[in-house]
């Protein structure tokens, strides 16, 4: 495996203050004694949705992570004679048993946790680490508010300002452009407002959101108002079972034939969920098999492939994590301090091509996709429009 460390200059983000507690376990030695420079051994805790709504994410992130710590230590388990024990805990989506979880683990001398699918679970965690401190690995977890919210934590997968940075991606220039955001009128939707209004208005869009209550089944009116509206681009952000209905009546309105709409693409399990609509939206999308052509990519596939195991949305982050996991072992050897420096500017090749975690905030900077559904067979499958360099994108 090639990796480098590269300490990246950018701006310096203001972390959240650390709440001090006590000491840090130390990490765990068994057997005879050290091998070499190292501990014979080094315990880390996997903390991820095994059940529970998130638990396909879970998987996904699973199975990857599992041929992710195969392929980083060459199939052996081991880095420098160090080896890596991993003990799994299932969070069911739930931040306190994830919090319980975490406790335990870290009351038993683990000082490496890893995961989670759930941003709320991650924030939590993150927060246990920055008391405990100990190392944080985060997952799938999408929440800009991870990224940067202390010294202990990094994170293995793309963040949700990159997914709004792709969208405004699909336009040449933002500056003097209209964005009308579509999205259901809750949390998830007002927050995905406030992120294109963030990040695209900061480029010089003007941005306009149009907000449908969660109980609104009939959707044309909603649909007109996009017409009527003449943006240069709409940013739709939904979720839940109404998504048919809602890509339905953009099609019949015409929205999809005046504009471009830009959504992002999901799990595997979703790309027929759009209807006639799914060869008009152009995706953004954090990966998809046939996205990036490499041997890291190439190898996780093939690995999954070998376990019956499907690559999906986030197969990366779990084969990342790993790949981080391994770097922290070998150069830290268990010492907290030392595995976050091993790890701040880190640049190695991961299954999306060169990826770099960005010193300052442990941000991961990665590439992302423009992607289209193409029909096959019956059914829908991704295509790959462009690669967006990780740079372009960066939160």
């Amino acid at each position: 495996m090639r990796v480098t460390k590269k300490l990246l200059l950018g701006s310096v983000l203001a972390t959240a203050a650390l709440v001090m507690a006590a000491c840090a376990p130390q990490a765990a030695e068994t057997g005879g004694g050290e091998s070499g420079d190292g501990p014979a051994e080094i315990r880390a805790g996997v903390i991820t949705s095994e059940t529970g709504p998130l638990a396909g994410y879970g998987e996904q992130y699973l199975q990857a992570f599992k041929a992710g710590l195969d392929y980083a230590t060459d199939g052996t388990g081991e880095v420098d004679g160090t080896k890596i024990v991993i003990e799994y805990r299932d969070d069911a989506g739930d931040p306190d048993t994830a919090v319980t979880a975490a406790k335990e683990l870290m009351g038993d001398g683990v000082n490496i946790l890893l995961g989670s699918a759930s941003s709320g679970v991650a924030l939590a965690v993150a927060e246990q680490a920055a008391q405990n401190k100990v190392l944080f690995i985060s997952g799938p977890a999408a929440a800009d508010a991870i990224t940067g919210i202390n010294e202990y934590t990094f994170r293995s997968g793309r963040q949700s300002a990159q997914d709004v940075a792709t969208a405004g991606s699909f336009l040449d220039d933002l500056d003097g452009k209209k964005i009308v955001v579509f999205a259901q009128n809750n949390a998830f939707g007002q927050g995905n407002v406030a992120a294109v209004e963030a990040i695209l208005g900061a480029q010089g869009a003007t941005v306009e959101p149009i907000l449908v209550a969660e109980d609104v089944t009939e959707f044309t009116p909603f649909a007109q108002q996009v017409v009527s509206a003449s943006p240069d681009l709409v940013f739709v952000a939904w979720a839940g079972a109404t998504s048919g209905a809602m890509w339905q009546a953009m099609s019949q309105q015409g929205v999809l034939d005046e504009v471009p709409v830009v959504t992002g693409l999901g799990d595997e399990a979703t790309f027929g969920a759009y209807g006639e609509a799914s060869e008009k939206i152009n995706f953004l999308n954090h990966y998809f098999a046939g996205a990036p052509d490499n041997d890291v990519n190439t190898a996780m596939v093939e690995a999954l492939d070998a376990e019956g195991a499907t690559p999906d949305l986030f197969s990366p982050d779990g084969f990342n994590a790993a790949i981080m996991l391994v770097q922290a072992v070998k150069e830290g050897k268990g010492d907290v301090d030392a595995m976050i420096a091993a790890l701040e500017g880190f640049e190695f090749e991961g299954p999306k091509g060169t990826t770099t975690v960005r010193a300052d905030d442990h941000a991961l900077i990665q590439d992302m996709y423009q992607v289209k559904l193409v029909a096959a067979d019956g059914t829908f499958v991704p295509e790959l429009v462009t690669t967006v360099p990780g740079a372009d994108v960066a939160p």
